[in-house]
């Protein structure tokens, strides 16, 4: 039984791959005007979970970045790196209850059963895991665990609207730790947002596809499901979305209000012009805005 939500907490975690840009500010100011639009608290978490990724240092430039921005967490940013005992006791509890299973295939393996029972592999995208492992690892050893998945997720978006996934046809079962021994995203996210109270989940609209594998997460692990809003991707000259991964810059700070500004307009809240006007006013006006467009500006 799902445990009900809880007065609002929302979270910005980012990836310390590398500075913030225009992208990722989008984001945090949207997630950290929405709690305070909501009279809420406001975490970050830092989701370095995938450590050979990330540059050390990086994320204490995030968090200079966000604080020159104004966009200070109301609780001590968390590591997920330090939280791997969390991660643990979750798979343990999904092993116990057969919903997570031993995986003892390789890439390759796992390439050829696809195209084996279900077709030519796709050039774009994930392959759908074709469950080679559900029935045991005939005496192999397990390189990874993996969570049974099956039927459609549906769901709602503050701006996306009514979303669903067929998880078991376009996701399969998918990886909880990998073969490296790290643990997999999915795990740590759902893990993280139960263990800290998050109630309200507003990142970019890229990772709303990652949406329906935490849902069934919450449900294997009988955690609540937090509301989901995902935001407009900031996209490059070409047509990409901008991303650390495509070479995008790090976020000019001599000017905090002009970034903010931009941010804001990519959020359809746009700010009037006001010489002189301090990064706490900018904020605290546009929370106000958010909050009396009822939680989603453009809609």
């Amino acid at each position: 039984m799902q445990t009900p939500l809880k007065a609002y907490r929302g979270r910005f975690a980012p990836s310390p791959t590398g500075p913030l840009h225009d992208g990722s500010l989008v984001a945090a100011l949207a997630s950290w005007l929405d709690a305070r639009a909501h009279g809420g608290a406001w975490l970050v978490r830092i989701e370095d979970v995938d450590g050979p990724r990330c540059a050390p240092g990086t994320a204490e430039v995030i968090l200079g970045q966000l604080a020159a921005l104004g966009l200070q967490p109301d609780e001590p940013p968390v590591w997920q790196s330090r939280r791997g005992d969390l991660y643990q006791a979750a798979l343990d509890r999904l092993i116990a209850s057969g919903q997570a299973y031993g995986c003892a295939c390789t890439r390759a393996e796992i390439a050829a059963a696809y195209e084996r029972t279900i077709g030519p592999r796709p050039k774009h995208g994930e392959l759908v895991y074709p469950g080679t492992c559900r029935q045991g690892t005939q005496g192999r050893s397990a390189r990874a665990w993996r969570l049974r998945v099956q039927g459609r997720i549906d769901w709602q978006d503050r701006r996306l609207g009514a979303q669903s996934q067929d998880l078991g046809a376009e996701v399969g079962d998918f990886v909880l730790k990998r073969a490296d021994g790290l643990w997999a995203y999915q795990l740590a996210v759902v893990v993280d947002d139960a263990a800290q109270g998050i109630t309200d989940i507003v990142r970019g609209e890229d990772l709303a596809d990652n949406t329906p594998r935490q849902i069934a997460l919450q449900r294997a692990l009988g955690l609540p499901k937090p509301r989901y809003l995902h935001t407009p991707l900031v996209l490059a000259a070409d047509g990409h979305k901008l991303s650390k991964q495509n070479g995008a810059a790090a976020l000019d700070l001599s000017d905090p209000v002009a970034r903010l500004r931009e941010a804001a307009q990519r959020l359809g809240l746009h700010p009037e012009p006001q010489s002189g006007i301090t990064v706490a006013d900018l904020l605290a006006r546009l929370a106000s805005r958010w909050a009396h467009a009822g939680g989603w500006p453009a809609a």
